[in-house]
């Protein structure tokens, strides 16, 4: 059986693994200036982030049509694909996944959907799991996709609470802090909900608390280190974490895509990692 995989751009997935493994990847919409952007098209994330603390209007985000999805389940059904994994970012945060629902059932039975429960590279190694599987037929794919949640810690540390508390999309406990915005949030993505887990003051502190979230994983199988437009800060920090804890061979360096850089605003860090 041949299995397509569809993910949406909160995948994060490098561009190389995505050409290697043929992902098809649903873009989100950034809006930006009364211009509407198909996520990772037209501005990169460097531009994004150098331009984001200077507009005027608030950058806002949208989930893909239900013919953006059309597209891609089509291509893969007409290059021979049997069945289609459609893993997607957070219910709780977005829309993308009922789209990709809606979208699935012009195919009957033939598309899975899967909801992560997460974003970012969280996502992503949901995605990667499932591809090293698929050999072994679906039900496998979904157990492996399953493992991983289970094993994922996603953790940031925002450099601003402003573009959170501007997304509405602040978590209670980091909102009522009202308007203390020189302070640094702590955020985790987990079971597809913002969750605090601890707040700072300055960038040095923000960084120890990093490195002390990623040595209590334990073992890790995989790992992202995530940033936006924070790469020297993202290398010095793998650096220091080089020194404490054994890392997995294949390290990867994300400049998280601007649909979500949008709520964390720039110079943020933080890492998505799967325990052994």
């Amino acid at each position: 059986m041949k299995i397509g995989i569809v993910t949406d751009s909160t995948s994060d997935l490098p561009a190389d693994l995505i050409k290697k493994y043929q992902i098809q990847v649903v873009p989100s919409i950034l809006i930006l200036e009364g211009k509407e952007y198909a996520d990772g098209i037209g501005i990169s994330r460097e531009d994004f982030y150098t331009r984001l603390p200077t507009l005027q209007t608030k950058v806002t985000t949208a989930a893909p049509s239900i013919g953006d999805f059309l597209t891609p389940y089509q291509t893969l059904f007409s290059q021979g694909c049997d069945h289609i994994l459609s893993i997607h970012a957070a219910s709780q945060l977005t829309t993308i996944v009922n789209s990709a629902r809606q979208a699935a059932q012009e195919f009957g039975d033939k598309v899975t959907i899967i909801d992560s429960g997460s974003l970012s590279m969280g996502l992503g190694f949901q995605v990667l799991s499932a591809i090293e599987n698929l050999e072994s037929g679906i039900p496998s794919a979904i157990e492996a996709i399953e493992s991983t949640k289970k094993k994922l810690k996603v953790i940031a540390a925002l450099d601003t609470m402003e573009y959170l508390k501007r997304s509405g999309r602040a978590p209670a406990l980091v909102a009522n802090l009202g308007g203390m915005l020189s302070i640094k949030p702590m955020i985790e993505i987990k079971h597809g909900e913002v969750k605090p887990v601890g707040v700072v003051r300055t960038t040095k502190q923000a960084d120890e608390k990093i490195l002390n979230f990623l040595a209590e994983v334990g073992d890790i199988q995989r790992l992202a280190i995530l940033h936006t437009n924070a790469e020297a800060r993202a290398k010095n920090l793998l650096n220091e974490l080089n020194k404490k804890i054994s890392l997995p061979q294949d390290v990867l360096f994300v400049n998280v895509t601007a649909v979500i850089g949008t709520h964390l605003g720039p110079n943020a860090i933080g890492f998505a990692a799967v325990r052994k």
